[in-house]
């Protein structure tokens, strides 16, 4: 074996390693953020500390590149807007109301056919009968995991899934700009954590209710890890070096699972436990998922490829 080969192996190697932890770090998210819905936090604080914290961190770095100058103030304004409190208190307000499981559902399960079918809407992009197949085993796999919470008695769950899917709405958005745009991991620093908390922190530390004085240093320790930093800023860095190493739709096939994962964490750490519908749902709703998403990338691919080799 030669020494760019041993190189390319290992390389490889973290690759899928970095694909593992985001897979893991988006399930444990969901059950932290569940853990801080019951707590005496509200959304606000989870919200707060989601901006304010992690513009602690990316703050610096975007002082330092100044991606706003690359970026007309209509974008910077629209994609601010899908990473806004608009969309992360629809996230938190879903957890008070559904188990963490729903959210991995409702948020990571449906985010690939909602994104399929904005894009072929906006984008105008091609679609695959199997990509729709997948969309529509995503829709069987959700109604699944609403009658689930109906037999299990969780008379409000339905109200949870609504948010969560509003929240999985803007995020859809956020991906297909970001896309279109070409967005850069700077700009989304800018827009997403130090725009954010500008606008929204103040608000919260003067007009809106707190939960913080009364919560316990390991909840908020929990919190502060989960929202302002490992998510935000260890997240996107591991996306990019998975994506670089072992492509997008390997990375994608990685994110598949994160469903399944946050609802059997949900159940160790959380004593949430589903219903039959429930681990049927999962079963319907991985393979519609990996259809959908790694497809995709898979054509994203092939269009980089193509792009590349014309130029």
């Amino acid at each position: 074996m030669t020494v760019d080969s041993r190189v390319q192996s290992r390389q490889r190697l973290t690759g899928y390693l970095a694909a593992a932890s985001v897979m893991s770090i988006w399930a444990t998210w969901l059950v932290a953020s569940r853990s801080g819905a019951q707590s005496s936090l509200t959304a606000f604080d989870l919200a707060a500390m989601r901006y304010g914290i992690s513009a602690i961190f990316a703050l610096p770095i975007v002082l330092y590149f100044k991606p706003w100058r690359s970026m007309p103030p209509i974008r910077i304004v629209a994609f601010s807007f899908l990473m806004s409190p608009f969309y992360i208190l629809f996230v938190f307000g879903g957890f008070n109301f559904a188990p963490a499981a729903h959210g991995g559902i409702f948020m990571n399960g449906v985010l690939p056919a909602i994104t399929l079918f904005i894009g072929w809407w906006w984008n105008k992009e091609r679609t695959s009968g199997r990509q729709w197949l997948g969309v529509v085993m995503i829709i069987i796999g959700a109604a699944l995991a609403v009658a689930d919470a109906s037999q299990l008695s969780l008379i409000d769950s339905w109200k949870g899934d609504l948010m969560f899917f509003a929240g999985a709405i803007f995020f859809s958005g956020y991906l297909v700009i970001s896309r279109r745009w070409q967005i850069t991991t700077t700009q989304i620093l800018l827009c997403s954590s130090v725009i954010n908390a500008i606008c929204y922190v103040p608000i919260w530390y003067f007009f809106l209710p707190s939960g913080i004085a009364e919560a316990s240093q390991s909840q908020l320790l929990l919190q502060t890890l989960y929202q302002g930093l490992i998510p935000n800023l260890l997240g996107l860095l591991l996306v990019a070096y998975a994506v670089r190493h072992v492509g997008s739709a390997t990375t994608a096939a990685f994110m598949a699972a994160v469903p399944a994962m946050g609802t059997v964490l949900s159940l160790i750490f959380l004593g949430e436990i589903p219903g039959a519908l429930g681990w049927l749902s999962l079963a319907v709703l991985t393979p519609g998922i990996v259809m959908v998403a790694v497809i995709a990338n898979r054509r994203e691919a092939v269009d980089l490829d193509k792009i590349s080799t014309d130029g």
